[in-house]
């Protein structure tokens, strides 16, 4: 059974708990869209770094799908959602990031609305891998094939009006008028917020956000 936390604070103990399967241990920080996963994961990596335990963060969105293959498929509307993303890419990169190897893997530029291949390097050094993401602990296929990957897990639930306020806030800093705002979190991200809350396999934790609006 999940423990459920509303605090960040026992997360680190928790996670230096957790017994390593490998030589790095590979935690899971998975939640819907605008839940403030990039910000805790970076976040937990200072604090765990801090403790003597280097961290390095992961972000799932370098697997973003290309624009121009996810039009081909009729997907650029539903960019986000799980099928716009390249899941056995990543969980071919999991075995990798447990070793102890330098590991480049890609970034996604939200400015540029693509990926980058190569352009995150996990050192050889690093104890501790946050990987962050929307789909980590989905109930499909391949997705669920990386729990078997994950030495820790984490799933952020969060308030869905919470999810509102931050999704329009991150659209309108990125220029998209209020109509254009109002059809991306209606058509794509709330959908894909339920999809993360109906079809989630059980993390190690749940951190429950009880604020109402931020």
């Amino acid at each position: 059974m999940s423990q459920v936390l509303t605090s960040v604070q026992a997360l680190p103990e928790l996670i230096l708990a957790s017994p390593a399967t490998a030589r790095r241990k590979l935690v899971a920080l998975a939640g819907p869209p605008a839940s403030g996963k990039s910000s805790l994961a970076e976040k937990l990596a200072e604090k765990l770094t801090a403790l003597g335990h280097k961290t390095a963060v992961v972000p799932m969105d370098g697997f973003h799908l290309d624009n121009r293959v996810l039009s081909s498929f009729g997907l650029l509307s539903r960019k986000g959602s799980p099928h716009s993303f390249d899941a056995p890419g990543l969980l071919r990169l999991l075995p990798a990031l447990k070793s102890d190897e330098d590991v480049f893997y890609p970034i996604f530029d939200r400015k540029l609305d693509m990926a980058i291949a190569g352009a995150g390097h996990l050192p050889g050094d690093c104890d501790i891998v946050i990987v962050e993401g929307n789909y980590l602990l989905f109930d499909a296929p391949v997705w669920r094939d990386m729990a078997a990957f994950w030495d820790f897990s984490i799933r952020l639930d969060v308030p869905v009006d919470v999810l509102e306020y931050r999704l329009r806030e991150r659209w309108r800093f990125f220029g998209f008028s209020g109509e254009e705002v109002e059809e991306k979190i209606s058509i794509n991200d709330l959908p894909n917020a339920k999809i993360v809350a109906e079809n989630t396999l059980p993390p190690h934790v749940v951190l429950k956000d009880q604020r109402t609006r931020t």
